[in-house]
């Protein structure tokens, strides 16, 4: 097996073990039984917990990143944030336990590294950029920067309330078509 399929494999027992149980269902030995493997194929590959973390903090705020990286030829800067809104709400869905660990499940035994912390700035920074090419060229950072913060929490709120349904009232069938509606009026100023 090579070293990108054990990785793969490794980072697929994770997630899985993730979403069964948080945090607290992850460790090496859980991981590898679940990857049928030793443990020591979890510590060559990640050094452990921490590395395996990392790794699907890392892949998740890259997937995030890349869905802020849209670009469409023809398309205004709206329609931009638009599309990386509905590549954002792909990932939230497609990859659940990335989004749950980078966006909310952390606690006392996950600290991301200074490295995966870049990872998940320059994601935010994808969308600063794509929010102010909406914007009027002197409006000022702060504003800029609010925006973004504004147009990110209305994702993630629609995600949340899709992932945990917490009663009847948030159970929304549309989420998407909401979520991107609540986007466009934030564009719209």
């Amino acid at each position: 097996m090579s070293a990108d399929s054990t990785r793969t494999k490794i980072l697929a027992a994770a997630s899985e073990l993730f979403l069964e149980g948080g945090l607290a269902a992850l460790s090496v030995r859980a991981i590898a039984k679940r990857a049928s493997m030793s443990t020591i194929g979890i510590y060559s590959q990640f050094e452990g917990k921490q590395g395996v973390l990392d790794a699907l903090y890392i892949e998740g705020f890259e997937m995030v990143a890349k869905a802020m990286e849209q670009t469409g030829e023809g398309l205004t800067p709206k329609q931009r944030v638009i599309s990386s809104c509905e590549a954002y709400l792909d990932v939230a869905e497609n990859f659940n336990a990335h989004y749950r660990l980078i966006f909310g499940a952390a606690d006392d035994t996950y600290s991301p590294s200074p490295e995966a912390h870049n990872v998940a700035a320059s994601a935010f920074k994808g969308l600063l950029m794509l929010t102010a090419e909406t914007m009027p060229d002197d409006t000022a950072q702060d504003d800029i920067r609010a925006r973004a913060i504004e147009v990110w929490a209305a994702l993630h709120g629609y995600v949340g309330l899709r992932q945990h349904q917490v009663s009847s009232e948030a159970d929304i069938d549309n989420w998407r078509e909401l979520a991107l509606a609540t986007i466009d009026k934030l564009l719209a100023g």
